[in-house]
């Protein structure tokens, strides 16, 4: 891509200033790009996505280099931003590739960085006051880089880029892997396909991508995964609907749930329907996909309608999964996946606003939810059916104390040998497939 073709930088320290200041004030990060210009957007992403990989660590040199905290957020937001900008210069300049997730972005040299955040400053009228401050820090930095990385690093959540809360729940869970697991959350995560084996085989997806000059690999069925992201609109067959994009972790659930022809099945939490689509290619059964969120069903539905399953045996109603009374036909299930909502911090390595947007209490309550609708869930499969139980976390709250405190009051449940299978996010590699922090426990219903 051509750099005369991107926004000026100034502008794009902007962008990602607004989304590091919205994301502190608890916003997601997803919704935030879905209002910035179009122009902006690639780059403030990739600007915004690294911030927040580090978040910690600027968090601790803008403390060391002004400790009082700056009553403009907006300010503090940018300072943060050219913070580490001026630092990824720096280590481009001794050949890192410090946006690997988005090697189109274009680097720029120290002296250029802090001249366009003090221009970003001076753009904005509330700012333009503390210009000044802004270019005297960025440059003592540059001045005092070695000593402030090195001071800034000897606190916890500067070293690990996690909220304190966060770092000591892993230390607790996992006392001789959480180094491991904030390690690689803070390493990109690849662009993962699922095949959609009803259309195209891996064996041919691969051949396509190869003659497409793309390079990719298969760690295992239906996986495949691309050595650079890219858009999906560049990908061929994506408009054929031959593949969706979905992590190795969270393509287990249409593996593990037990499917035949003929059955009926529930979705409990579905939008944006990936898990709902893995079903449906697995086998010809009669689906309800349910999600709380009206809004997201509608992804449900183009998903489908690519993939080439719209035409499939399957119903898409809006409701919240506890609510039996209010969305089920008193017909059992033969099989159940309840994907239900949690913290999503296995996930981070794809979305890093989430450490910051959680809070300690947030696991507690979306533990109360989950044991909510699981109750709720069972009394709707047949006996001798299986539900399987998935969240999209690390935290054994969500995961194994959840499902031994359902089998205490379920006595009519087994937990299945295969599982429960907690999957910690793992680096992907050609020899090994890789992916997200998952939690899965298969549960069959015992015959009356």
């Amino acid at each position: 891509m051509s750099t005369a073709l991107q926004p000026a930088l100034s502008q794009v320290l902007l962008a990602s200033a607004r989304h590091i200041q919205d994301v502190l004030q608890g916003a997601s990060l997803t919704d935030c790009l879905a209002q910035t210009p179009a122009p902006l957007r690639a780059a403030s992403q990739a600007h915004s996505f690294y911030c927040l990989r580090h978040l910690g660590l600027a968090q601790e040199l803008r403390q060391l280099l002004v400790p009082r905290q700056p009553k403009e957020a907006w300010f503090d937001a940018l300072m943060l931003q050219a913070l580490l900008l001026v630092d990824v210069a720096v280590q481009v300049q001794a050949d890192k590739n410090v946006f690997a997730d988005r090697p189109e972005t274009p680097v720029y040299s120290v002296h250029t960085v802090v001249d366009q955040a003090v221009e970003a400053a001076q753009s904005q009228r509330s700012m333009r006051p503390l210009k000044n401050l802004l270019n005297a820090v960025l440059r003592r930095f540059i001045r005092e880089r070695s000593a402030l990385l090195e001071k800034a690093q000897r606190k916890p959540q500067a070293r690990w880029n996690h909220p304190m809360w966060w770092i000591r729940a892993l230390k607790k869970a996992y006392p001789s892997q959480w180094q491991t697991i904030l390690q690689v959350a803070n390493i990109p995560a690849p662009l993962t396909l699922r095949v959609n084996q009803r259309r195209c085989s891996v064996a041919r997806m691969l051949a396509l991508l190869e003659q497409a000059g793309i390079e990719a690999w298969s760690p295992a069925e239906p996986t495949i995964v691309l050595a650079q992201a890219r858009p999906v609109q560049q990908i061929p067959a994506f408009d054929l609907g031959w593949w969706s994009v979905q992590d190795h972790s969270a393509q287990l659930a249409g593996q593990l749930l037990p499917l035949a022809d003929g059955m009926r099945v529930l979705d409990a939490c579905a939008a944006p329907g990936g898990k709902t689509a893995h079903l449906l290619e697995q086998a010809d059964i009669e689906l309800i996909a349910l999600d709380a969120d009206a809004q997201r069903l509608t992804r449900v539905h183009e998903n489908l309608a690519r993939l080439g399953l719209d035409g499939a045996h399957v119903q898409i109603q809006a409701a919240e999964a506890q609510a039996v009374a209010q969305w089920w036909d008193g017909k059992p299930f033969d099989a159940i996946l309840a994907d239900v909502p949690c913290t999503a911090s296995g996930i981070v390595r794809r979305h890093p606003d989430i450490r910051w947007l959680r809070r300690a209490t947030d696991v507690t309550a979306t533990a109360a939810l989950q044991q909510q609708i699981l109750q709720a869930l069972w009394g709707t499969l047949k006996p001798e059916g299986h539900l399987l139980y998935v969240t999209c976390s690390i935290f054994p709250e969500e995961g194994q104390q959840q499902i031994d405190h359902f089998l205490t009051q379920q006595a009519d449940a087994v937990l299945l040998p295969q599982s429960p299978l907690q999957r910690l996010p793992t680096v992907d590699t050609p020899e090994q497939a890789g992916g997200d922090g998952f939690f899965y426990a298969l549960l069959q219903k015992r015959p009356n």
